[in-house]
């Protein structure tokens, strides 16, 4: 069995199908999925999917994108949601520095509630980074006592950063964008990455692996890019479907 570390089902690309798309994916193998949101209102719609769905979990945050929007009262409701027993994690939450959708200062300061919220909770942190590796560094050793529970989703950087992140004790997930053509960088990282801290994810309807790609993205083609992160290894596929598993299910505490 798979599990698909990051997904958005809730997302209005699956309001026509959505009870086939997970069919789908336990048929073929991804059996637990954790659908993230990504503001107030789609944290909700998030938890109703997870509610809805005993294979799927969610996660509650504020994309960087959306931190500008972020006010202190839709903030003190969203912290109420990390309590719900289907919530297995903060996030996606973090840093943004590509597509400066929210101030940088903002987004900073964002992360720094969200960095509280792991400490008072005790939950998982799921991070979104994007051109600002140096400063999610830096904050997160201003902020958190290491080792850190916790994952950088879609990982986009190279090796020697990546293992700045193992240092603090982050899990490390890939996805579709591993298998472009041009992605060479990104590849020699997963395959350093330590296989007790890797993850796979889909970040679908986004990213669809290379077979796919323009196509809007699934859980179930997760099965396509673990196989390639198994090719990739050299490595048995079962062996890493079951590895990857194991660590999403101690990272998140999944039954």
């Amino acid at each position: 069995m798979l599990t698909d570390t990051h997904l958005h089902l809730h997302f209005p690309q699956y309001d026509l199908d959505r009870d086939e798309v997970i069919r789908r994916a336990i048929a073929g193998g991804v059996g637990l999925m954790i659908n993230v949101g990504t503001d107030l209102e789609d944290s909700r719609k998030a938890v109703q999917v997870a509610e809805t769905y005993p294979e799927v979990y969610a996660a509650v945050g504020y994309h960087p994108h959306e931190s500008k929007n972020a006010s202190r009262e839709e903030l003190a409701e969203l912290e109420k949601l990390v309590a719900h027993p289907r919530v297995v994690g903060v996030g996606e939450v973090g840093l943004d520095y590509f597509h400066n959708h929210s101030p940088q200062e903002t987004q900073r300061e964002i992360f720094r509630v969200f960095l509280s919220w792991y400490r008072r909770h005790q939950k998982p942190i799921i991070l979104h980074c994007r051109e600002a590796y140096e400063d999610m560094l830096r904050l997160l050793k201003d902020e958190l006592e290491p080792p850190c529970r916790g994952v950088i989703h879609c990982y986009s950087s190279d090796s020697e950063m990546m293992f700045k992140f193992l240092e603090l004790g982050f899990y490390v997930a890939f996805g579709g964008a591993l298998t472009y053509k041009k992605n060479e960088t990104l590849r020699e990282a997963c395959r350093q990455c330590p296989l007790d801290r890797l993850l796979i994810e889909t970040d679908a309807p986004y990213l669809a692996p290379q077979s796919r790609r323009g196509e809007r993205n699934e859980p179930l083609f997760l099965v396509e890019t673990a196989k390639f992160i198994a090719s990739l290894r050299g490595c048995d596929p079962e062996r890493l479907f079951t590895e990857t598993t194991a660590n999403a299910r101690r990272l998140f505490d999944l039954c």
